[in-house]
C-alpha cells in the first residue's frame, strides 16, 4: 500500500525509456496483487454499447466519461458537435440521426437508461462540455473547458455544476465569464474535471484550461476552502511559457490541469497534461511526488487522465496518453511503468484521439474518443470481492 510517510520526499521519475512487461493470460488475482509487475490485458468488446442508440440519437464530441459504483458509464458530450455528416436530418438533406442529450447513462450491458442536460433556469450551461464525475451520493458534477483561448465570441466557462442523477439542478460554483485570476476564489476558468472527497464532503476542481490550479470547495454550499498550483505553491498569472522537452528543470507552473483524482489512502493525483506529468499531493496541497512520462511528447501531451485499478489498494494506475494513442499502466506506489495498451487507428479496438480511460469494478477498461466510447474486457483474472 502506498504510504504517505514514504512519499513525502520529492520523487522524480523519468519514465520515457521504460519498456512494457506483460503477464500471460490466465493468471488470477484477488483484492491484493501477488505479482508487483502484474499488467492487465484486454480484448475489444464490440457489443458495447448496444446499438443502435434509441431515438435515432448520435453522440458528438465527448468531453468526459465516468464509471460509477454500479458500473454504469456516464458520458458527457457536446451535441452541437455531432459529426457534420450526421447532421443530415437537421439540415433536411437526408435521413440520419439527431444529437443525443448531453448527459447519457449507460448500464453495464451498454443500454442507455437515463439522459438529460442542456441549458435551463438557475444555472449557466457550459459552452464546451468537458468533465463529469459521480460523487458518493450519486450526484453528477459537470464542468466546461471553454476559455479565452477558445473561439472568439463564445461564452467562457467559469463554473462547475452539480445535479441529481435525474438532472435536477443543485449547485453552481462560479459563473459564465472570463477568469478573474489564479488567486480569485469565486470564479473558475475552463475547469477540466472534478473529484469529490466523501470524508470531508469537499469538491476538488482541476481548474486548468484557463487557470492553472487545483481549487477546493465545500460540496454542498460551494464555500471556498483552499487552492494550490504546481508543487503546492501559489499559482501565478504570468504568461504560460512554451513547453521545452529539452529543459533539465521541470516547469514551475501547471500547463493545462486536465484531471484530479483522490485515492483511497487520501492522496490527490493531478494530471498536468501539456507538461507530461502527474503530480501527487496530500489533501492540504502538500507536494508529495512527481512522475514524468515521455517528456518529448508535444501538443496533446502524455498524461490525459488517471484511473485506479479496482483492488483494495488501487495498486495500478492507468494513465491515458493522448499524444501517443495508448494507455500506460504504472505502479501507483512509485509511478514506475509496467506496460502499455493500445495503438493508433480508426477501427474498433484501436485508439483515435483517446481523451479519457476508466476502469470499472471488474477491471474492464472504457476509452472515450471524439464520437465514441469503446469497452475492453480484462482477460487475465477477476477482481476478488
Amino acid at each position: 500500500m502506498l504510504k504517505k510517510k514514504l512519499l513525502r520526499p520529492l520523487l522524480l521519475l523519468m519514465a520515457s525509456s521504460l519498456t512494457a512487461v506483460f503477464i500471460g493470460a490466465g493468471s488470477s488475482y484477488g483484492s491484493e496483487l501477488e505479482d508487483a509487475n502484474f499488467v492487465p490485458e484486454f480484448e475489444y468488446d464490440g457489443s458495447w454499447p448496444q446499438l443502435p442508440l434509441p431515438n435515432n440519437w448520435a453522440i458528438g464530441l465527448i468531453g468526459g466519461i465516468f464509471v460509477d459504483e454500479r458500473d454504469h458509464v456516464w458520458v458527457y458530450h457536446k451535441p452541437e458537435l455531432v459529426a457534420s455528416w450526421a447532421q443530415a436530418e437537421l439540415n433536411g438533406t437526408g435521413i440520419c440521426c439527431i444529437p443525443a442529450p448531453p448527459v447519457l447513462e449507460f448500464d453495464a450491458a451498454g443500454v442507455i437508461v437515463n439522459s438529460w442536460g442542456g441549458p435551463g433556469e438557475g444555472y449557466d450551461w457550459p459552452t464546451a462540455e468537458h468533465g463529469i464525475y459521480v460523487d458518493y451520493n450519486g450526484n453528477i458534477w459537470l464542468s466546461g473547458s471553454q476559455t479565452r483561448m477558445g473561439e472568439e465570441g463564445e461564452p467562457e466557462d467559469g463554473m462547475v455544476l452539480k445535479f441529481s442523477p435525474e438532472g435536477e439542478f443543485l449547485l453552481q460554483i462560479g459563473a459564465q465569464g472570463p477568469s478573474k485570476g489564479n488567486n480569485d476564489a469565486t470564479q473558475l476558468s475552463g475547469a477540466a474535471g472534478v473529484a469529490v472527497d466523501p470524508e470531508a464532503n469537499e469538491v476538488y476542481v482541476a481548474d486548468g484550461y484557463g487557470n492553472r490550479r487545483i481549487i477546493v470547495f465545500d460540496a454542498d454550499s460551494g464555500e471556498f476552502k483552499r487552492m494550490w498550483g504546481a508543487y503546492g505553491k501559489p499559482p501565478k498569472d504570468d504568461q504560460r511559457p512554451a513547453y521545452d522537452p529539452a529543459s533539465a528543470t521541470p516547469p514551475e507552473q501547471f500547463n493545462l490541469v486536465h484531471c484530479v483524482r483522490l485515492s483511497n489512502d487520501g492522496l490527490v493525483y493531478v494530471c498536468d497534461r501539456r507538461n507530461n506529468r502527474v503530480q501527487v499531493f496530500e489533501k492540504d496541497g502538500l507536494f508529495v511526488a512527481e512522475y514524468i512520462y515521455d517528456k518529448e511528447t508535444l501538443s496533446s501531451g502524455s498524461v490525459g487522465n488517471v484511473s485506479f485499478w479496482p483492488d483494495e489498494e488501487q495498486s495500478i494506475m492507468a494513465i491515458n496518453d493522448p499524444g501517443n494513442f495508448r494507455a500506460r499502466f504504472v505502479q501507483r506506489e512509485n509511478g514506475e511503468v509496467l506496460g502499455y495498451f493500445g495503438h493508433f487507428g480508426t477501427y474498433g479496438g484501436e485508439f483515435d484521439r483517446n481523451h479519457q480511460i476508466e476502469f470499472d469494478s471488474k477491471g474492464n477498461l472504457y476509452v472515450s474518443e471524439d464520437f465514441r466510447v469503446q469497452k475492453f474486457n480484462v482477460t487475465n483474472g477477476t477482481i476478488g470481492k
